[in-house]
């Protein structure tokens, strides 16, 4: 049987909102075997280029369509991917992305170096071709947030040593989150909020506490904290004081930031 590679997911930019000295707005890479798998565009997205290498694709998965998450799509014309960029997005991507990826705001997907292709999911499980024909299964489900939102579960299957990846961010507390990252690997979670909060119905986030307690909940393996609020989070101390505090309800949870790189 062949070795199988160990992946890493690679936090490139793990603030909420905007972006400050303390990091760029959200977007995490996961260098799989069968594609790096973006998760967000936030401006971040400017260090993916140090992550992908050869002629490996690359599969972008867009949670909802908030600035803070898609603003790096202003950045594509820097990268010239030679496997291709695909963006996976909930029903009406195609008509969203078309309407803010033009001018007068930005260069068109067709202008720039990468070939690009945008493909919308439904809820529920997908079977994606990756490199060389080698595929991996994806779930998407809505979270609880002030606009539609997806969360996602990935499992690379054998040729990562069946390591499955749960990303959840803006979203409050709901089924759907517990159901993507019921037993993963590594989940990686939103935090906008800081501890003590109550879940605002009209704008639901989450705390360090209300992170642990889901993740402890799912029997994840691994918890990492991204999308801090960059109003409520200001200097490295305040993501440090985050991690404590959940470490508490949920051992393994660790604060991301930006340069990150951590084993799944």
């Amino acid at each position: 049987m062949a070795k199988t590679k160990g992946i890493h997911a690679h936090f490139l930019g793990t603030n909420g909102w905007y972006a400050t000295r303390d990091g760029n707005t959200v977007c995490a890479a996961i260098d799989a075997p069968q594609a790096c798998v973006v998760l967000d565009a936030g401006d971040g997205i400017r260090h993916l280029d140090k992550i992908v290498k050869g002629n490996k694709p690359v599969h972008l998965y867009l949670s909802h369509f908030h600035l803070d998450h898609t603003a790096g799509l202003h950045i594509l014309p820097k990268f010239h991917f030679k496997g291709g960029l695909t963006i996976f997005g909930q029903p009406g991507a195609k008509k969203i992305l078309s309407g803010l990826v033009k001018h007068p705001y930005t260069a068109e997907f067709e202008e720039v170096r990468t070939k690009i292709a945008v493909k919308e999911l439904r809820a529920g499980a997908h079977l994606i071709a990756g490199a060389g024909g080698e595929k991996y299964h994806v779930e998407c489900a809505p979270l609880t947030h002030a606009d539609p939102c997806f969360g996602y579960r990935f499992d690379f299957g054998e040729e990562a040593g069946n390591k499955t990846l749960a990303y959840c961010t803006d979203t409050g507390p709901c089924k759907n989150y517990l159901k993507l990252a019921e037993g993963a690997d590594l989940l990686i979670s939103e935090c906008s909020m800081n501890s003590g909060y109550k879940v605002d119905k009209e704008w639901p986030h989450l705390s360090p506490e209300i992170a642990a307690r889901l993740a402890k909940k799912a029997r994840c393996k691994k918890l990492a904290l991204t999308h801090f609020a960059a109003d409520k989070y200001v200097g490295r101390k305040s993501r440090e004081t985050a991690q404590r505090i959940a470490r508490r309800i949920f051992e393994k949870t660790v604060a991301a930031k930006d340069g990150m790189k951590l084993r799944i």
